[in-house]
């Protein structure tokens, strides 16, 4: 079938055609860099890493632009996240901004999240920002009060068809405080004057001042995707006032549809002391970065995880969904195993031959699972099955040729790992107690052919019945010996 979105702009389920055949232009929103990036985030930009490497597994080529935002993201006093940060702990600002883009970067890299093709900064296109709100003053769109520059909702008619909110509704004071030089409460900053003790500042027309947050990624998605292109995402607590802002004043300053479909992602929660879910932030204090969590988990785990839950719904993180994630995920990951295991030592032909049917129909069943608005949990399931008749072929008496386990091993590589990201690549990824326990029982099968080999059978047997003790199964075929666990 073929790809069908979700468009939160229509909130309906549509057909994705692309403006270019065969190209695809990806704009996310990216993270404010003040803080070492929690399981939110990872959840937020796991399932965009996931969307385009499943666009470019089905043939796009796909121009993925996610933005930094190191200056204008306001709280609601109207100060700004990063200049706090610096504040606390008596830093320079862009010392701020370096630390934690590298780390964000660092922790991206340990999920396996492809880096985007471009990462733009805010204060690295300061120009571009200017040159669209002059574009807007220019046309009546927004206004100059005493040094700062605001954008008047009232001259854009369909402000609010994206999160279905209408004007009257509106309160004033949206993440910048309550401004009363504004002509409505509802209007927002476009670029803000900098008071005396502002550090981070740039000179313009209006006077020195610095970008409001939502002129960023209107200026930067024009510069690199054009007026118009074709995917937007972003997580869905910045649909409004963030994403609603975006389209009123790129719109307002190109004449021209902004982006086509609108992607956003549910949030990660976690359960609070009465039990209810709530969202995990860093205002919350709820949050477990991602570092500590590679402490405890498998960088493939904690994709699976976000991969159990659609990118849309929201996903409760929790030490039980944690270990049924990484059982889950090591079903998976020993049948592939297994399969490398048997590739060593397997008779060349095509024995096995009538399971290639099978894969396809695996690949068939992903397919359809990811061409339904991406729902990874079904294309989990699909693998969970296909593990499930790839362990009982492996495991039965049959012959299986090398040709037919070479073909499961792709399949797993392409569905498990280019588009899921949950296989180990290129062995870096640390070993867990899991991994220590595989490479033990080598060891020991190792020592037990050595003993077979020198006809020392007791010695031989032992190790078979002490690993049967502990719940390790041992089967000696013609090309070697395998092992399960039960």
């Amino acid at each position: 079938m073929p790809l069908q979105i979700f468009n939160v702009l229509g909130r309906e389920k549509q057909l994705f055609e692309p403006l270019e055949e065969g190209r695809v232009g990806m704009y996310v929103c990216g993270p404010t860099v003040y803080d070492h990036a929690h399981l939110g985030h990872a959840k937020t930009y796991v399932a965009f890493d996931t969307i385009v490497r499943y666009l470019r597994y089905s043939g796009y080529d796909v121009l993925y632009v996610q933005n930094i935002t190191d200056v204008g993201h306001l709280l609601d006093t109207g100060e700004d996240r990063i200049l706090k940060k610096a504040r606390q702990i008596q830093a320079v600002p862009m010392q701020i901004v370096e630390t934690y883009t590298r780390s964000y970067f660092e922790d991206m890299d340990a999920l396996h999240v492809v880096r985007p093709d471009i990462s733009p900064r805010a204060s690295g296109h300061v120009p571009e920002q200017i040159k669209m709100i002059e574009e807007l003053i220019a046309s009546g769109h927004a206004y100059v009060v005493d040094g700062s520059v605001y954008f008047d909702v009232s001259t854009a008619p369909e402000y609010g068809k994206l999160s279905n909110r209408k004007i009257d509704a509106q309160q004033a004071g949206w993440r910048e405080g309550v401004n009363t030089d504004k002509r409505n409460p509802e209007d927002f900053a476009l670029w803000k004057k900098a008071e005396p003790e502002h550090i981070m500042r740039w000179d313009s027309p209006w006077g020195e001042g610095f970008p409001g947050w939502h002129i960023e990624c209107s200026a930067m998605a024009r510069k690199y995707l054009g007026p118009t292109f074709d995917i937007h995402g972003g997580g869905i607590d910045n649909l409004f006032p963030h994403n609603e802002c975006e389209i009123a004043q790129s719109e307002s300053a190109n004449g021209a549809p902004f982006a086509r479909y609108w992607v956003l992602t549910g949030s990660l929660q976690v359960s609070d002391a009465d039990g209810i879910p709530v969202k995990m932030s860093k205002s919350l204090g709820n949050f477990v970065t991602v570092k500590d969590a590679l402490k405890q988990y498998r960088p493939e785990v904690i994709r699976f995880f976000i991969q159990t839950s659609h990118y849309a719904g929201p996903v409760i993180y929790s030490n039980d969904s944690m270990t049924s994630a990484r059982g889950g995920w090591e079903r998976i990951y020993h049948a592939v195993r297994l399969t490398e295991q048997m590739m060593n030592s397997a008779p060349e032909g095509d024995d096995g031959n009538a399971f290639l049917e099978r894969l396809e129909q695996a690949r068939a069943a992903f397919g359809a699972a990811m061409d339904d608005d991406f729902n990874t949990p079904k294309a989990l399931a699909t693998l969970q099955e296909l593990t499930r008749d790839v362990n009982n072929l492996l495991n039965s008496d049959a012959t299986v040729g090398l040709s037919v386990l070479q073909a499961i091993h792709e399949t797993y590589d392409n569905l498990a790992g280019d588009v899921l990201g949950i296989m180990p690549q290129n062995g870096v990824t640390p070993m867990t107690d899991g991994d220590r326990e595989a490479g033990l029982i080598e060891l020991l099968i190792e020592l037990r052919a050595k003993a077979r080999a020198e006809k020392n059978y007791a010695e031989s047997d032992r190790i078979r019945d002490a690993l049967a003790e502990l719940g390790v199964v041992l089967e000696d075929r013609p090309d070697g010996t395998i092992w399960r666990t039960v």
